[in-house]
């Protein structure tokens, strides 16, 4: 590693091994395993928040290193795991895995439901572990700001789950805006065809007994007592806005994450839901547009960024030619619209290129200006261990999570929210900024 790129962690480290920094005690060093970080040859112990469904592949993302502890309270879901890992203490809440095995662990993974990312993480924050957090980040507004404040002031390493920020495509796409290839960009389109859940429901989720393999206050956690119904499990639960984001909280991470690096996006000024089908008290609607407005950053001009979906195909969008594919073929992607050309990527930024895709036969693509990843987990491991923080942090993810949740607001309320983000409310609808914080059932707030 360069000497212009030692991290701020190396030097600290570094300046206490050359003793430029008091050492603590009776003039011993601090152990750096005691402060949370481990050697870069050594091996994390890391316990998993969620062991079914995503929980899975988050675990085996992190194979390298030890798995110490699981915690699921829904035992089907989680029985694959189980049966990997016969010899790992399991539990079924995680507050009760972090008490009892927290001195042996040194880091999470959060794959849970997204009502619950918030909580789990910062309770494993709260008690120095490094945490990898599926995304969406949070599920509302004022969570996200609170994981950004707290990995701060803990200073431990983290990561939300949108690997696409890790994409070669994503670094790529930028290179070529930050080239001037395509000009200033004043448009952004993305799209999906999520959702591939239950949304635009016609009436309320029917109760029924809960399975003797769920643990179903458990799996409320913060959310409000309600019966448990199987319209929730697996997976469904995306499309509740008690405990899910819908499509927007599904995708928005990995497609409009490409944009919110390439145009250093920040917070917008303004949101609105401009269609929607499919409204209706119990879940999110079937489809929906949703525009973000973005004022000038520095030498870039100020950015209209629609998002689209439940689509069935590609948006046609006013100046790309007829029959050219924008996105991926599984109707995925995002556009960005430039002064002197385009340029479109995949869902997690890949299959970067320029639009009509004949521009890019002789194009070579601008020299890197951005590190390469050496993988999403590999990159918070890393940092876990000392090393640079990782590139999609609380401190990126943080802020990025709090704008597109706004599109979520947005939905309820016909018309444009103006959003202050140094006050974190909507300045013309009061009523609007009740959304932004969750109502934590007793037992489960945080500060």
């Amino acid at each position: 590693m360069s000497s212009s790129r030692i991290s701020r962690r190396y030097f600290f480290f570094g300046s206490l091994l050359a003793g430029s920094v008091p050492a603590a005690g009776f003039g011993s060093l601090p152990s750096l395993k005691h402060l949370g970080y481990r050697s870069p040859n050594e091996k994390l112990n890391i316990a998993a928040i969620g062991a079914g469904g995503k929980g899975r592949s988050d675990i085996a993302g992190c194979v390298t290193e030890n798995i110490v502890a699981l915690a699921d309270p829904d035992e089907k879901r989680a029985e694959p795991t189980f049966q990997k890992y016969p010899n790992v203490p399991r539990y079924k809440d995680f507050r009760q895995m972090l008490d009892k095995e927290g001195r042996s662990i040194d880091a999470v993974t959060v794959s849970t439901p997204d009502h619950m990312h918030a909580t789990a993480a910062m309770w494993a924050m709260e008690r120095g572990k490094h945490v990898y957090c599926q995304k969406p980040l949070t599920r509302t507004v004022w969570e996200a700001r609170q994981l950004t404040l707290a990995a701060e002031k803990y200073g431990v390493a983290t990561q939300m789950g949108n690997q696409g920020y890790s994409n070669e495509g994503a670094r790529e796409c930028c290179e070529i805006i930050w080239s001037g290839e395509i000009g200033g960009v004043t448009e952004v389109h993305a799209w999906t065809n999520r959702p591939i859940w239950p949304q635009g429901l016609t009436r309320p989720p029917a109760a029924a007994p809960v399975p003797a393999t769920l643990d179903w206050n458990v799996w409320l956690g913060i959310a409000a007592d309600r019966p448990y119904s199987p319209e929730y499990l697996p997976h469904r639960w995306r499309g509740f806005p008690d405990f899910g984001c819908g499509a927007l909280g599904d995708m928005a991470c990995h497609i409009l994450g490409t944009p919110n690096m390439a145009l250093r996006l920040g917070a917008p000024t303004s949101v609105e839901c401009v269609s929607q089908e499919g409204r209706n008290p119990w879940s999110f609607p079937t489809k929906a547009v949703i525009r973000f407005d973005f004022p000038a950053r520095g030498s870039m001009p100020p950015v209209k960024l629609f998002w689209y979906d439940g689509l069935k195909e590609q948006p046609k969008i006013e100046g790309v030619p007829a029959g050219e594919l924008i996105g991926d073929k599984d109707i995925n992607g995002s556009l960005f619209i430039g002064e002197k050309g385009m340029v479109t990527t995949g869902c997690y930024g890949e299959r970067t290129r320029l639009i009509p895709a004949a521009r890019m036969k002789d194009y070579k693509l601008p020299p890197p200006m951005l590190s390469r990843s050496p993988g999403h987990y590999r990159d918070w491991i890393r940092a876990a261990k000392g090393g640079e923080p990782a590139c999609s942090n609380f401190s990126v993810a943080g802020p990025f999570t709090e704008w597109m949740l706004l599109g979520i607001i947005a939905m309820k309320y016909e018309g444009k929210l103006e959003w202050d983000p140094s006050r974190m409310r909507f300045t013309n609808n009061s009523e609007a900024n009740r959304h932004l914080k969750p109502t934590f059932r007793k037992g489960w707030k945080f500060s």
